[in-house]
């Protein structure tokens, strides 16, 4: 695909939902690896440990791929590591160890609430302290209406706590700046180094070092199947194909024209969710539709293009 072509609205578009559509359907096929390796909901040391496998295997999946479209093995230059490094802590390391933390000491409501929180920050991050872009009232306006959305859709029929914790909330709002900031550096970093390479180093180093966070907690995996592995492969390849093709976008975009349809994530999670297990009374309500209304309210303000005075 020509690179004039990855700038167009349409296009940005269509692949920003392909990559929403595979983290969606991340959800159920993380909830069925569990089950499948007997990992305990609560057993955070094994949840790093199991995030991490998938990582490396998402890597390695990446930097293959790479290498058979280059007919060539790749390699990993100085200048690919002095830049893959900081964005695997922010992106693998920081956001996921956070994350798995998080969710561990929060309730499923305020979770997912919080974690829309990242494509607003990643926008504020780019336009008031990178300065990447410029920030705008159209951008801002779309933001609080995807945020709204995501909001609008966990709070109907449920209700909200206010209580804080360092390691619920707080450790959810540290996983959301941290995907914040590598969103932010992706699209810096893609200028100076192809992002397919960057993608797959950062994910390998990643990987690897969560499972040995992981592995040093005291987390452990007893059960391997044929489905689990299989399981561990899905979710590898989803990781290698959207964080790949999001930074392909982000390298060609500003933040904000990709970030806003990150507000898309929790609404294929529910509609797979229920096309998977059934929960189609949970998926289709009042809650649903609104949000999505707002949330595409939000992805058509962002980028629309005002017009030119005359």
């Amino acid at each position: 695909m020509k690179k004039d072509n990855l700038t167009k609205t349409w296009i940005v578009a269509v692949l920003a939902v392909v990559c929403c559509m595979l983290w969606g359907s991340a959800i159920t096929a993380i909830k069925t690896g569990y089950r499948l390796m007997n990992i305990d909901a609560s057993d955070t040391a094994a949840i790093i440990l199991f995030a991490g496998l998938r990582f490396t295997l998402a890597g390695v999946l990446v930097l293959v791929f790479e290498s058979i479209r280059q007919r060539k093995a790749v390699r990993l230059t100085s200048s690919i590591l002095k830049l893959a490094f900081p964005l695997c802590l922010a992106q693998t390391v920081g956001q996921y160890f956070f994350f798995y933390v998080g969710v561990a000491n929060t309730s499923g409501v305020k979770s997912s609430i919080i974690n829309g929180l990242g494509n607003f920050f990643a926008i504020l991050l780019s336009c008031l302290v990178f300065r990447t872009e410029k920030f705008t009232g159209r951008k801002f306006a779309g933001c609080v209406l995807g945020f709204a959305g995501v909001a609008v859709m966990n709070l109907m029929g449920n209700q909200l706590d206010m209580g804080f914790r360092l390691s619920g909330e707080g450790a959810l709002t540290a996983s959301q700046a941290a995907y914040a900031l590598s969103t932010v550096l992706i699209n810096i970093f893609s200028q100076k180094e192809a992002p397919v390479l960057l993608s797959g180093c950062q994910f390998f180093i990643g990987g690897l070092m969560l499972t040995g966070i992981g592995f040093c907690m005291g987390g452990r995996i007893h059960t391997v199947t044929g489905a689990a592995f299989l399981i561990l492969l899905y979710l590898a390849f989803v990781s290698a194909a959207a964080y790949t093709l999001w930074s392909v976008l982000l390298a060609h975009n500003e933040v904000s024209k990709v970030a806003v349809y990150g507000f898309v994530n929790p609404l294929f999670s529910i509609f797979l969710s229920a096309a998977v297990l059934g929960e189609f009374r949970q998926a289709f309500h009042a809650g649903t539709l609104t949000a999505l209304l707002l949330i595409s309210a939000g992805i058509f303000i962002v980028n629309r293009v005002p017009k030119q005075k005359v």
